[in-house]
């Protein structure tokens, strides 16, 4: 299968103005999803879609392939999918799978894309998946900054929410497992134009996660299970946190000469 990964990055985020670009361990934070997302085996190609220019010359600086894509998309899936058909109208192939990997998730660690496509490989019937991994303290589990989500025994998800979920206020559900949205979802390419088709939900507007529209139109979005210990960068004290945590990460190592 004709597999890639597109990096949504824009210079104009609500909660982070600027973040694709500040610097974590001198590198900008793009970079860093960047150069391990190529590292996925996974993957044919890697590419960062943007609409600024700014963006779009550190890509070339590092010898990254990019796209430019509109600044009125509401949604990453919109300039994820506007990006997947420059890149088939391009190449002259169509990717079967496209791995959106979020521009805020420094810490990625490409065996994660790995495990993110080994459901489309074993299930025909699959059409998107989310990594989770789990909650590690009770600040995060009330941090609205982290989406949260709950799944069947199966591990299809049952619903998406930044409240505390499954809720910490009864006294026995202390031992349940509690899942965060890792934001790593492959589609396959024509459901990801499916899903931009459908009309945003109020459940989607309320929770600010995409995911609840599919849930809402009777779709599965299949959970994988990951244990990395990664953290998205949603705020500056975010990316202090992050900077900490990659300090001593090996895989910073073998990239930081780019």
């Amino acid at each position: 299968m004709n597999i890639i990964g597109i990096i949504p990055a824009r210079m104009g985020s609500s909660r982070f103005p600027g973040k694709p670009l500040e610097k974590i361990l001198g590198m900008p934070m793009v970079g860093h999803v960047y150069l391990r997302s190529k590292m996925s085996k996974a993957l044919d190609e890697v590419y960062i879609v943007t609409p600024n220019k700014e963006i779009a010359d550190y890509a070339t600086s590092i010898g990254a392939k990019y796209v430019m894509g509109r600044n009125d998309h509401p949604r990453c899936s919109d300039i994820t999918a506007e990006a997947m058909l420059k890149i088939e109208k391009e190449t002259g192939k169509k990717p079967d799978i496209v791995v959106m990997i979020q521009g805020d998730e420094p810490m990625i660690v490409p065996e994660m894309i790995d495990m993110a496509i080994e459901p489309f490989l074993k299930d025909k019937e699959i059409k998107v998946v989310n990594l989770m991994a789990p909650i590690r303290s009770v600040e995060e589990h009330q941090d609205p900054n982290c989406p949260k989500v709950v799944v069947d025994k199966d591990n299809f998800a049952l619903y998406f929410s930044r409240e505390p979920i499954p809720s910490g206020k009864i006294r026995d559900n202390s031992g349940h497992p509690k899942y965060k949205q890792v934001c790593v979802i492959p589609f396959v390419s024509d459901f990801l134009l499916e899903f931009n088709r459908l009309e945003p939900t109020p459940l989607e507007t309320i929770e600010s996660i995409d995911m609840n529209r599919l849930l809402v139109n009777g779709h599965k979005v299949k959970m994988v299970l990951e244990d990395f210990e990664t953290y998205s960068v949603d705020t500056p004290a975010d990316l202090e946190k992050v900077q900490k945590h990659m300090a001593d990460d090996p895989l910073v190592k073998s990239y930081a000469g780019n």
